[in-house]
């Protein structure tokens, strides 16, 4: 883990709330003059404490109202296995999180649809034709209660 100083967290914590403010603003925040505050978020960016910036967006506004959770068992946990696994639902835009897991299942994946026939074709279309895959258990989430991409750095 790299080491980061009371001004770095609080950099992190300023841009997790609000990633779009300027450099400007964010220096006013974390008690900075702008140049060194500049020089700081290039450096966790180099080191990737920053892994980019993001929209965070609706689903159901965008027509994506039905957040499933999947739990995925493969017939073998083998590097191949997983690795194909991997390569595969990487290119499914529908799994927006996916988990490699410890205890009775593989994998524990968030697949967002329109409606339950998306879901029902991207099952019997994708997940299911995959190779090496055991067993599936769906979830449906019935609303979000939290949901946060800020991680409680201290």
């Amino acid at each position: 883990m790299a080491t980061l100083d009371d001004i770095d967290l609080k950099i992190v914590r300023a841009l997790q709330m609000d990633g779009r403010m300027t450099v400007q603003e964010l220096s006013e925040k974390v008690g900075l003059s702008a140049s060194p505050c500049a020089r700081r978020v290039r450096n966790l960016e180099k080191a990737r404490i920053i892994k980019g910036y993001a929209a965070v967006i609706d689903p159901a506004k965008v027509g994506l109202p039905i957040s499933v959770f999947a739990s995925i068992k493969l017939e073998r946990q083998r590097e191949e296995e997983l690795d194909r696994f991997a390569q595969a639902i990487a290119r499914w835009p529908e799994v927006v999180d996916c988990f490699l897991m410890t205890g009775q299942r593989d994998y524990l994946m968030r697949i967002v649809v329109s409606d339950l026939e998306a879901y029902e074709r991207f099952l019997k279309e994708k997940l299911t034709r995959l190779d090496g895959v055991a067993s599936i258990e769906s979830s449906f989430a019935l609303g979000e209660v939290k949901r946060s991409h800020a991680l409680p750095v201290k």
